[in-house]
This record gives C-alpha cells, structure tokens and sequence, in this order.
C-alpha cells in the first residue's frame, strides 16, 4: 500500500503503482459498484485550499506528530496522536503565499480573467508524507487515484516546496515524471544527475557563494580555530565530505565536528537526552569560540534543546562565549514547549540568509487573520491552539478543560519570539516564488494572443495547457517586484541573487532583531564579492562588545616563531623565542630572519635597531692614553735628538755614527706621530696614509739600525791589519743601506696605493650592535708584504747585531741593538695573533700600541746609554777613555 512506502520511489515502481491507479480510478468512475482493490492511505488532514483556475500548490514543513508505535493490530486513523508540535513560525510562511496570490488575483494587468488557487500540503518533515502529498496533487480532489481526474479540477500548475531539501527530492520524484514546475524556498537538493532537477527552480542562491562566504567571514576575522555542527542526515554529511576540506585549504582548522542529534517523529525523542549531553559537553567546553552550525530549518529547535541541556547539566562553558555562525537555511523557528526558553543565546550571532524586503501591505494583512473566517484552512487551528494556548470552538475532540479561543486573538500581540509580524526570509521566497508563477502565466497568455490562439475558446484553451509548456516561461522570467527587487532566474535553474549577511540581536521583551552587516555578491569579482560592516557587528554580551579570537592558543607575539605541536592540528603550535640574532616583526610567523648588515635585534628581538658607528677616537679613554703616549714618546724622541745635535762633537755621538742616528731619530719621532694617524675618525686620505707611512718609516728606521750594525762589524773588522775592508766603511755605505732598503718598501708601498688603496669601510659582522669605521686595507695580500718586509730586515738586523755583540769596543752598538731588535720582534710577533683576535676599534688600538712599544723599545734601548753619558756622565764622554777601552780589549 502506498501509505505504508518509507523509502524514495524507484523511478520504475512509481511509474508502475501509477500505471495500475490509473486503471483502478478509470473502472471506479465507470460504475460506482465497482470496488478499489486497495484501501485508500490515511487523509493529509493539514492542508489549506483555495479554488482558483490555476492552481498553485504547496507541499511543506509546518508540523510533526509525535505518534505512538504502530503494532499492526487495528486500522490506524487520523486521530490516532499523542501530540502534534508545530513550527509556529513557519504558518507565517503559508499565510505568505496566500497573501501574494490575493495581491495577484486583485491585479487588474497581470492575469486578467484568471484567477490563482492556493492547495497546501503539510508533509509532517514525512518521506512517506511527502509522496503521498505529490500523488493527492495529482489526484481527483477528494480521491486518491493519480493521474486521473473523474470532474473538471484547476489545473496545476506549479508546486511550492521547502523548506527540508531532502524532502523536496522525495517529490520531484513523483511530480518530474509529470513534468509539473516545482519552485523550491528552500535549499535546493543535490541531484546525482542533470534529469532529476530538470524541472526544479529554486528560490535559494547557489550554496557555492554560501561556503565561499563563511570562509571568507572566518578568516577576515581571523577565526581560524573553529567548531562545526552539522544535521544529523545525507545533507550534513555532503557538507562534512565536500565543504569542510575547503575551509581546511584556507587555513582553517576544526576543534569539533559533531552532528546535532537524531530527529526523530515519535515519542523516542525524549531518548535524545543523553546524545544531548555527550553533544553539549563537547561543543561548551571547546576552546573554539566561532562555531559553524550547519542544518535546515528544523535545526534550530534541535540546536536550543542543546543550548538548553547545556544549562541543565550546568555545563561550564556560558553560552554566551560562543559566536555561532548559521547557514542560511537555518532560521528562527520554535515549539510550544521551547515558548519561554530564554534567547540569549542567539544574541550576538551571525548568519547567512536570502536578501529581503518587507512588503507593502502584509502586517496588515496578518493582523486582519481570523480563524473563524477560514472555511478549508486545515492548518489554523492547530497553529492557532499553540500560539494563543486556546481551542478553536469547532476542534473536533475538543476537551472541556480547555480554554475555548474567542476569536478576538490577533497575531500582532504575540512575541515577536514566537510569531514575527515582518515577512520572514523563507516567506518573502515563497511570496517571490508565487508572483514568479503569475509573471510566467502572464507571459505565456502575451504569448498566445501574439498568435491569435485566443479567439473562440482561446480562454478555455489557455487553461488546458499542459505543465511542459510552461517551462518555457518560467525560464525567461524577469520583473521587479512590489518591493522593487529585480526577480530572475538565471539559466541553471538558480534565483540571480547574493546573500546577507546578519547579526542577531536580542532584546529583554522576548523579541530579536535581524540587523544586516554584510553581503556576498552573486557575480562580483573575487576581491569585491564579500561586504562587512563589522563596527556595526553586536557581539555576544559576555565579549563586552569586543571582536572575540577563535584560535587554538594564543598568537606567538614579535619575537618569536610557531612550531608546530605534534599530533595537533596544524593551527595548533608552540611558540618559541627567535634565535640570538634574528627578529620576527609580525605575529604569528613561521621563521625569524636576519635584520640587514647595518641592523642588530633590540631586546624584545621584535624590530632592528640602526648599529651605531664606532672607532678610535680621541674623546675616549683608550684614544686619550694612546694619543698621550705617541706625544710623550715624540717629545722625548724629539729631546734626545736635540740632545744628540747640541753634543754632535763629542766622541760618543761621532763615533756612533751621528749621521745614521740623526735619520733613526728622526724615523722614530715621525713613527710616533704617525700613530696619530690611526686615532680619529677614518677618511680616505687618513686611510691611504696609514699604512704606507708606517710602512715606509719603519722602514727607513729599521734600515738605519741594519746599516748602524753592518758599520760596527765592518767597522771592527777593518781594524785588523791587512783587512780590505777600510775602503768598505764609511757614510755612504750606511746611506746606500737605507736608500736602497726604504726604497724597496717604498716600491711595495706604491705598488699597493695603485692596485688596490686603503679605503674607509664598515665592518659589519664583527660586533652584534655597532659597526665599525675602519680603513680597509684594499689589498690584505700588500698590506702583509709591507710587514713581512718590515720583520725581514728586522731579523736581519737583530741577526748581525747579535753576531757583532762581543766586539771590543766601549761604544759597541751591538749589544744594545741586538736587544732592542729583540724587543721589537717580540712585540711585532705578539701584534700578529693580537691583531687577528680582536675587533673594532681594539684592533687599531693593538696597531698603534706595537707601533709605540716597538719605537719606544728603539729608542730605549739604543740610545739611553748614551744619552746617560752624554747627561749624566760625561766624563766618559772623552777620547781618551775611549782609546783605553779599545787599547784594553786588544
């Protein structure tokens, strides 16, 4: 039996239990003695009629019965209820269709002489409902034999469905095999194959833009660490399978994905609650604070019984710390036991839902309903006995406890919680879907008078068109309506229309408001599709009106990097400070990366700080002292020199060579000034100076102890009788020995200055927080030549000193030159590590004080003996005593 059918129809079966209705109905209407051979389902007795010459009709979701279990031991009849819940809310949505047929029939231009009827069905959220309200449709009114009428009947020519998107499939299975246009305000379902929605229109946008819209939403705040509830049916998990992944490419990770419980028709609902509670504790105690919450419209009765166990069990987690985020076919719809549950919990929401407008002339129309004017209205008096908690005077059954309804009950005075005076969404679509219908109808009629089919009976012609052709029509409509909205359908069967985006707003009187925020368009570009106005966003009180975080820990502040947690989602990560040298600027960032060349971390090791210049300078310490000594060591270079020209005649100065000792003084006084070259703030002449004065003067003083050392062996060596080396000695053999010696360092000196110059450079990399202004050497390779030249002839000279030490000779130069050639290759060995091991300005430091010490340790030692005798003891300073001496060593 058809009323016994709990599953969809294979096309097949329906095609054959039609095919032998049809045969059944045709022998009862030729003889009335004839008796059906199958027993009639039980009557749909919530249904509302309107006669009209065509006939638009609605199968929808208004109310469930809670039925007791069926034992297959008596005939089961209407009545046979434990309770009927209705969705108070959703008769707004019946009274809106009615309301735009009456606004139609009245329109003197649209269909002139033909007037639209009205024929709703309530399919209990049935499957099996369902299909028997598509095969009632298209049945004998008052008969259940489709596809055969027995009188004349309106014709029907579109059916309304919604707002369940499953339920909707169940009927395009009976009505597409008669071709008949079904126009969804609901969902639209998602077919398998092009045929099954060929006859489909629906009043909802794409879903496309819905998804990409809450991803855009969830990341433009930043929501990345979100829960995600879902209806507990094929549709919710088409959402889990194909949706979700998209959110997780975006970078968006889930802390719960559960589903709502079960819905069920029977009175094992009350079975739900431990499935309540399980549900509950996860999605309260998540740390997630945006929530998805995904279903259809008969979800949000499910969803408060779970807000409402969560305060039951006294669940930690408030509600009001969560932003709940609803698709939009999710709408405010409530029960008679949910009447005085508190609506905080939606305050501060945010939702998707079909744009809408409100319509001229409806509230009134709504405050003008009353019950006792409805003559075929099968709806009102259940809907009516919920809202107003009173009877009807003609309810069959009636108790005598009850309270009998006076009639005088407006709509007007209920909660706004409990019946909305302003046209709902799902309202508003099926008011565009009725004027749809009409502007098709119109277009169709145009038509037929364009070809003169309307002479003699074209009026009853008209009316015999068949539900294919009018398909046509449909496709091609576009108008603006009453509210001035452009209505179209676009070529895939589609409203051309975005999405609003809405914030929930509730108020103590029991009432909410749906304020908009935002839009996602339909055919913008990516870059403009999605709209918000968040300044105008109302958040969730406990928020205290500031845009919440939804993340899985804290941000990882400037400073530091995320890393990953193991065995967490990837939005999930440790924070760990940035290596010593490295910086993040942003929060959040994978890596830490280097501050430029001329930049070092500040302490946070969040922004680089400009590294400050640095070099020896004579406002410091360290240049003080260093300057002090080059000028003291000059000042006394410079005396001995004076003391050595005011004494040139005397034996110990002449017979030291004083030609020689006046061009190593002199060597030694500029040796101590150039030290001062390296002192100051680096230039490029200061640069090019440096090294090569330096080089050059330590040159020529080296050369003049080598060639004071060569004249004393030679010196001795002539002495002996017979020697040829007499001719050997003299003052041009010392002068040859320091030309040619400086002129070789000379040479090298020059050769550096025209490859490759000393210049002033930043050192960069050697300290973390400043940078160096030192000279560059241009050429290390030259500026090593010019030392190791240097340190050849120091070794030379302290070689041929060391040989000539034991000469007998009371003014013998030897030893002291061998000791103070020994001082200064012990100083220049040292300066080598040194200088290598140290930066910055410490390194120059190192530079000029072996060029002090080495000097000072020439000076010292080469010429304070004499310069004691020539001051202190200058009875010795005679020819005699000289004379005595050598005579002694002979």
């Amino acid at each position: 039996m058809i009323w016994c059918l709990q599953e969809r129809f294979p096309c097949k079966m329906v095609l054959f239990v039609t095919s032998a209705l049809v045969l059944l109905g045709q022998a009862a209407c030729k003889s009335e003695s004839v008796q059906c051979l199958t027993r009639h389902p039980l009557p749909i007795v919530h249904k509302y009629y309107q006669s009209g010459d065509f006939l638009i009709a609605g199968i929808v979701s208004l109310m469930f019965q809670l039925s007791d279990t069926i034992r297959f031991e008596e005939c089961p009849s209407p009545s046979t209820s434990d309770s009927l819940l209705v969705y108070i809310q959703l008769y707004q949505n019946i009274l809106a269709l009615v309301f735009a047929v009456k606004e139609i029939n009245e329109h003197p231009q649209l269909l002139p002489n033909i007037s639209l009827g009205v024929h709703i069905y309530n399919n209990y959220f049935s499957q099996r409902l369902s299909y028997q309200a598509a095969l009632e449709l298209l049945s004998t009114k008052g008969r259940f034999i489709p596809n055969y009428k027995c009188d004349n009947q309106n014709n029907l020519v579109a059916v309304l469905g919604g707002p369940n998107s499953d339920l909707c499939f169940y009927v395009a299975d009976i009505l597409g095999l008669f071709k008949v246009p079904q126009l969804l305000y609901g969902s639209a379902p998602v077919m398998t194959n092009k045929s099954e929605g060929a006859f489909l229109y629906s009043l909802f946008p794409s879903w496309t833009n819905q998804y990409r819209g809450i991803v855009k939403l969830l990341l433009y705040f930043q929501w990345i660490w979100i829960g995600v509830i879902y209806s507990n049916d094929d549709y919710g998990e088409q959402f889990v399978q194909n949706v979700l992944p998209i959110f997780s490419e975006h970078g968006i990770c889930f802390d719960f994905i559960t589903k709502f419980p079960p819905i069920t028709f029977s009175s094992s609902i009350y079975e739900m609650e431990n499935e309540n509670y399980k549900i509950s504790t996860v999605v309260m105690g998540s740390t997630a604070r945006a929530v998805v919450v995904h279903g259809e419209i008969e979800i949000m009765v499910v969803f408060r019984i779970l807000i409402k166990a969560a305060e039951f069990y006294e669940i930690p987690m408030r509600t009001e710390a969560k932003v709940w985020i609803l698709t939009a076919q999710v709408d405010f719809t409530t029960m008679k036991l949910q009447r005085n549950w508190n609506l905080d919990f939606i305050h501060g929401a945010l939702s998707f839902a079909v744009p809408s407008r409100d319509v001229s002339g409806f509230d009134q129309f709504l405050r003008g309903e009353n019950p006792m004017s409805e003559n075929e209205d099968g709806l009102i008096a259940d809907f009516w006995k919920q809202a107003f908690g009173c009877s009807l005077p003609s309810t069959p059954e009636l108790m005598t406890d009850e309270e009998i309804c006076t009639g005088e009950e407006k709509l007007e005075s209920l909660p706004g919680s409990v019946f909305e005076m302003r046209m709902t969404v799902h309202s508003y679509s099926i008011y565009i879907a009725a004027h749809v219908v009409a502007h098709a109808l119109h277009d169709m009629y145009s038509s037929m008078l364009r070809h003169r089919a309307l002479a003699d009976g074209g009026r009853r012609k008209f009316l015999n068109q068949k539900p294919w052709q009018f398909h046509e029509f449909l496709k091609r409509v576009s108008f603006n309506n009453s509210a001035g909205d452009l209505v179209s359908i676009g070529q895939k069967g589609e409203i051309e229309a975005g999405l609003d985006i809405i914030n929930w707003v509730t108020f103590p009187n029991e009432t909410f408001l749906r304020a908009k925020v935002g839009r996602i368009g339909s055919k913008a570009p990516e870059d403009k599709m999605f709209t918000l106005h968040d300044d105008a966003i109302i958040w969730p009180r406990m928020f205290n009106q500031v845009q919440p975080l939804s993340l899985c820990n804290d941000r990882c502040q400037s400073g530091y990097s995320k890393k990953k947690k193991e065995g967490k989602p990837f939005c999930c990560y440790d924070c760990l400070p940035c290596p010593e040298g490295k910086i993040s600027v942003l929060e959040d960032t994978n890596d830490c990366f280097q501050c430029p060349e001329d930049q070092y971390p500040n302490m946070n090791q969040n922004s680089c700080l400009e590294k400050y210049i640095i070099f020896l300078s004579y406002e410091e310490p360290l240049g003080i002292s260093l300057a002090t000594f080059a000028l003291i060591f000059s000042f006394m270079t410079a005396l001995v020199l004076g003391i050595f020209i005011k004494n040139q005649d005397t034996p110990i100065v002449k017979a030291n060579n004083r030609n020689i000792s006046y061009i190593l003084l002199t060597s030694l006084l500029f040796s101590f000034l150039c030290a001062l070259l390296f002192i100051g703030q680096p230039g490029k002449l200061s640069c090019l100076l440096q090294q090569t004065t330096f080089g050059i003067i330590y040159s020529v003083a080296i050369s003049c102890v080598l060639a004071k050392t060569v004249i004393v062996v030679l010196a001795f060596i002539a002495t002996k009788p017979g020697s040829g080396m007499r001719n050997w000695v003299g003052k041009w053999l010392s002068i040859s020995i320091v030309l040619s010696c400086t002129f070789i360092q000379t040479t090298i000196c020059t050769v550096w200055v025209i490859i490759a110059p000393p210049f002033p450079d930043f050192d960069v990399h050697s300290m973390t927080e400043e940078k160096i202004l030192r000279c560059n050497e241009g050429s290390i390779s030259m500026f090593y030549c010019v030392l190791a030249y240097m340190g050849f002839l120091a070794i030379v000279s302290f070689a041929v000193a060391f040989l000539g030490r034991k000469l007998p000779d009371s003014f013998n130069e030897a030893k002291f030159i061998t000791f103070s050639m020994l001082v200064f290759c012990s100083v220049w060995l040292t300066f080598v590590p040194t200088f290598l091991s140290t930066n910055g300005k410490y390194t120059v430091a190192v530079e000029i004080f072996s060029i002090l010490a080495s000097s000072a340790g020439l000076l010292v030692c080469i010429f304070s003996p004499k310069c004691y005798i020539i001051v202190v003891k200058p009875e010795l300073n005679m020819k005699g005593h000289i004379t005595r001496k050598q005579n002694e060593s002979l």
